[in-house]
């Protein structure tokens, strides 16, 4: 009996260049008899890899499509093309990503955390492609810098922080000096936000979530990640809404949002909303997370959805 090979990102990852930017593209072609395509738009602190998981849960219902972000996952940044990395700019490589890829076909889209706030915008933008989609998905978005449940001394550390580092000299400085790989393994798990991560980890389980959120800091250009970081904290997308319902999934334990205030900014949005809980116990699956560790982050209620042709 041959052994049955076991799935790889690699095999479905492909160069992807745009407007003048290279990356990559993981492309996931639907199972048999499933006519469904998602264009699955990641969050802060990402790489196609990054999802896997997510990706292999999600491809049971159709092809899956993600494609890189400028500035993250290893792709080249707006800074190479004389732009800033704005959530405008975001949306318009997104658009033309779609217009591209997809042209007269339907798609779903599912855009989780700051991946939803591009998604959302992009909609705003270009109201045309708002026809083309056929679910609109939220996994763990969000709408409004006050959705964030940081106190207020946190929250202006990371601000003016950010603000601080996302320029071309101190941004240098932040990745020379404190991301160097030694530093990061003394003191990452130990930092406010990722002690969750590491906590109750096996020793091996430790090293290799520990060498991928090291990798994960390196493929994500420093710049980028500080001026997006500004431009979420900063955040107000109810300026303009989109005829679109979404279908928003929202977790119990996250510790970033209050999804009382996520929903309130959404209807504002949105033409409908509908929420489904789900199970997980943090705002998102662990960075090695493998299919099976990934499936709770989409409830019951989101698969029937999904399960529809």
């Amino acid at each position: 009996m041959t052994k049955k090979t076991q799935k790889k990102p690699a095999d479905y990852i492909y160069p992807l260049n745009m407007n003048g930017l290279k990356g990559r593209m993981l492309r996931m072609p639907p199972p048999k008899n499933k006519k469904r395509e998602i264009l699955f738009i990641y969050g802060h602190h990402s790489s196609l890899e990054r999802w896997w998981g997510v990706i292999q849960d999600l491809n049971q219902y159709g092809g899956v499509t993600v494609p890189d972000l400028p500035g993250f996952g290893g792709m080249d940044s707006f800074y190479k093309i004389g732009e800033k990395p704005t959530i405008d700019n975001m949306a318009d490589y997104l658009a033309a990503f779609i217009k591209l890829r997809y042209k007269n076909r339907r798609v779903t889209i599912a855009g989780l955390s700051y991946g939803f706030v591009v998604v959302t915008r992009m909609l705003q933008r270009y109201p045309d492609i708002a026809k083309k989609v056929d679910l609109l998905v939220s996994v763990v978005g969000f709408a409004h810098h006050e959705d964030f449940t940081f106190s207020k001394p946190r929250f202006f550390f990371y601000k003016y922080g950010s603000a601080f580092f996302a320029h071309r000299l101190p941004s240098l400085f932040f990745k020379s000096v404190f991301l160097n790989p030694i530093l990061l393994r003394l003191v990452y798990s130990r930092m406010h936000n990722a002690k969750s991560k590491f906590e109750n980890k096996a020793k091996d389980e430790h090293k290799e979530l520990m060498n991928f959120e090291v990798y994960l800091w390196h493929c994500n250009e420093m710049r980028t990640y500080f001026f997006t970081t500004v431009d979420f904290l900063s955040l107000n997308n109810c300026t303009k809404q989109v005829d679109l319902p979404v279908w928003h999934v929202s977790v119990k334990a996250d510790q970033y949002f209050d999804n009382n205030s996520v929903e309130q900014h959404m209807r504002v949005i949105f033409s409908d909303f509908q929420e489904a809980k789900s199970k997980m116990d943090s705002h998102a699956p662990s960075v090695i997370a493998d299919v099976k560790t990934a499936a709770p982050l989409f409830p019951r209620k989101i698969r029937k959805v999904l399960e529809k042709q």
